[in-house]
């Protein structure tokens, strides 16, 4: 009975770091699709833009697809951040005395809000930036 309750915390704790990964995954693709163009577009003009369109000819689906990018990377960092903050299983950490999931709950914090920073990041700059620009009347 004991190896039952002790393999639970270890799947929550890999639930924990698999969520975040795919977090970290997804939010990077937000970047990918729709904060370059912006950014290469903001501070190097339209030329470049087309320049690394033609390079990188896979960013033109990815950018039409935006929405849906970032609904996904919403929903990865939503379930990470669940598994991060309400985790299940204490055994493992009594048995241990803490240590490791000390490391793991601080690894996994880090992996999310290095996800949450990048997913903002990649918002801004695909529905904030040119609002913001057109007000200020650049």
């Amino acid at each position: 009975m004991e190896s039952t309750e002790t393999t639970k915390p270890n799947n929550q704790s890999w639930k924990q770091k698999a969520s975040s990964f795919f977090a970290l995954f997804t939010s990077t693709g937000t970047l990918i699709c729709c904060a370059l163009p912006a950014a290469v577009a903001a501070f190097a003009g339209g030329a470049a833009v087309t320049s690394m369109i033609s390079t990188f000819p896979w960013m033109v689906p990815l950018s039409a697809n935006k929405g849906w990018i970032f609904l996904g990377s919403g929903i990865m960092l939503l379930i990470s951040g669940i598994l991060v903050y309400r985790p299940k299983g204490k055994v493992a950490c009594s048995i241990t005395g803490g240590k490791g999931c000390e490391v793991a709950g601080r690894f996994t914090k880090v992996m999310f809000w290095s996800s949450v920073i990048i997913y903002s990041t990649g918002a801004f700059f695909a529905y904030a930036l040119v609002p913001i620009m057109r007000l200020l009347g650049i």
